[in-house]
């Protein structure tokens, strides 16, 4: 009968395990020197030989005649554990056996010596799939087993096994194997078996197989029996193992890089309507945009990091028409779409829009998007490739803009005349060189007339200078507000901006904050807040005013305190020469 490769190519020494030698030479010592311990664990992803490693250790530590740490494979004990007819030695899947029961029945069957052979192994696989009460259960005859006894853990997800169970185990990690042993090893079973397998296809199954011998060996299987005696080559292996459709994914992300969302949504569509997954189209988009971004990265070396889907044309091509920050920002935008897939209520149009997304980076606004858009600018600058946009359907081009003509230099014209002048750019008349004496209603009009206001440039009058001196709290207190605006936050501003819940009144030389609230008068009486209000609060006329915050309502809207009356010298004229004049009337 027909045995699969991975099974007929098992190792059956920790010599012919591949990629694992800090693990391997390990236990070969300890079974040399016979310092075994009582309970091992055994981690890493699938296919990187630890049930393997778990079984010539079984087969080790109850060999008769060991080599070099190595099982014989030829003695009684060897040959009984390996066709299963020795019971002392056990395989179980903790997946299926994952009750509390069966762990009982486990501890209480293991005290008992073994029957053929010296030690009594428990080989328990996928030992993360144990419920909370088989763990405990385990505990105690893992701690302190009887000397006959030794358990080999296995596991895939080390995250979920309890601290208390690593602690009594000693533990190996196993790695990835590296895609240059799996291609060697590969080419060894290919020889033995009669498959004529290239170096380029050995190095392509061993890229696919992601770290992992098993799945090697399957998809050499796989390949040797649909391939009929033909050389196996990069070609013939995609066709064999159905890669070929990531043509349409390459031709996909062609149109992507050409910024044609039409001709990619199309494509989706027909994809759709062929049966393919929108879910499998977006990790087959991923693990080419990865490939790609490794291949920016990584030139020399990053070929041994490549999912091995893709022939060396096509990424050629592609790599050239795509920027790192474009990939960087493509690739989260798939990772991110393909993550949410899950939650969608619609998968078909969250496909769609992931794809007009890449097809235009401006419609992403993170900063992966805009990175990828400056990366394109300075490209473009650089390599002078600046062009007008395509013009819109319907749309009339705009014409070009041509410099404006130099204009002739002018001659300065000459001064308006005096009659031409608005009345406040007149020069004063002269002063009269008589004094004439005003009559008496001119005096009394005198008098009761207020002195012109000083005229200021725009440039002078601060910001938050209330118009007039009679600026109540109502007056005042809106233009001080927006002369805050952009020096404190927002939050606070926004309370203070907010007339329902902050009013300023003016009492005497103190600026007080009517707050609506408790929160509100702390949210204001932050000590950079009052700062910034006291500078504001300098401007004011009659400054300096102290600021203080109170919860309640204010009372009567005080007006600013009026500035100082100004001396004016038409007082002392009054007071002085006309005074006679004024009396005498």
């Amino acid at each position: 009968m027909y045995q699969a490769l991975y099974r007929k190519w098992r190792p059956r020494t920790f010599d012919d395990v591949v990629g694992q030698s800090h693990i391997t030479d390990t236990l070969k010592r300890q079974v040399q020197d016979g310092r075994l311990s009582h309970a091992y664990l055994f981690t890493g992803t699938r296919g990187t030989g630890k049930t393997t490693c778990a079984k010539i250790l079984a087969r080790a530590v109850n060999c008769e005649h060991p080599v070099d740490g190595n099982p014989c494979n030829e003695c009684a004990a060897c040959r009984g554990i390996e066709d299963g007819s020795v019971m002392d030695v056990l395989e179980l899947d903790a997946a299926s056996n994952n009750g509390v029961d069966q762990v009982r029945a486990l501890r209480d069957e293991a005290v008992y010596s073994p029957a053929a052979v010296r030690k009594r192994v428990y080989i328990v696989d996928e030992v993360h799939m144990l419920s909370t009460a088989a763990f405990n259960a385990l505990l105690k005859i893992l701690e302190e087993p009887p000397e006959h006894l030794m358990f080999i853990l296995a596991t895939t997800e080390l995250h979920k096994v309890p601290a208390t169970i690593k602690s009594r185990c000693q533990q190996f990690a196993f790695k990835r194997i590296s895609p240059l042993d799996i291609a060697g090893r590969l080419k060894i079973v290919a020889r033995e078996e009669g498959i004529p397998l290239t170096n380029e296809g050995a190095a392509l199954l061993a890229r696919l197989a992601d770290g992992g011998m098993r799945d090697a060996l399957s998809l050499l299987d796989q390949c040797a029996t649909g391939s009929e005696g033909a050389e196996l080559g990069e070609q013939e292996i995609l066709d064999s193992l159905g890669l070929a459709g990531n043509v349409e994914t390459a031709a996909l992300m062609n149109e992507i890089a050409a910024h044609d969302a039409g001709a990619a949504l199309e494509r989706l569509d027909r994809l759709y309507a062929a049966g393919k997954d929108v879910g499998s189209l977006l990790n087959e988009l991923s693990s080419l945009t990865r490939d790609l971004l490794i291949r920016k990265t990584a030139p020399r070396g990053g070929s041994a990091l490549l999912t091995g889907g893709y022939d060396e044309q096509s990424l050629r091509g592609l790599d050239q028409a795509l920027t790192s920050p474009r990939l960087a920002q493509m690739l989260g935008q798939i990772q991110s779409t393909t993550a949410d897939l899950g939650r969608s209520a619609n998968r078909r149009v969250d496909a769609e829009l992931c794809l007009i997304r890449l097809c235009d980076e401006t419609l992403d606004d993170s900063p992966a998007g805009l990175n990828a858009r400056l990366s394109r600018l300075e490209e473009l600058a650089s390599g002078g490739g600046f062009s007008a946009p395509p013009a819109r359907p319907g749309v009339k081009p705009e014409a070009p803009r041509t410099a404006p003509a130099p204009t002739p230099p002018q001659t300065p014209a000459a001064p308006p005349k005096e009659e031409d002048l608005p009345p406040w750019d007149m020069e004063p008349p002269p002063a009269p060189q008589e004094r004439v004496a005003p009559t008496r209603e001119q005096a009394s009009a005198v008098q009761t007339q207020e002195p012109p206001a000083e005229r200021k440039a725009p440039s002078e009058v601060p910001a938050s200078q209330p118009p007039a001196s009679t600026a109540a709290v109502g007056d005042f207190w809106p233009g001080m507000v927006a002369s805050l605006k952009g020096r404190i936050p927002m939050g606070e501003y926004s309370f203070l901006s907010n007339p329902a819940m902050v009013k300023g009144a003016i009492d005497g030389p103190v600026l007080t904050l009517w707050t609506q609230s408790d929160f509100v008068k702390n949210m204001i009486s932050k000590p950079g807040i009052l700062a910034a209000i006291d500078k504001a609060a300098k401007l004011l006329p009659g400054a300096p005013y102290r600021v203080t915050v109170t919860v309640g309502v204010p009372p009567v809207q005080t007006a600013l305190a009026p500035r100082e009356k100004e001396h004016d010298n038409l007082d002392d004229l009054l007071a002085g020469e006309f005074s006679d004049i004024i009396t005498e009337e």
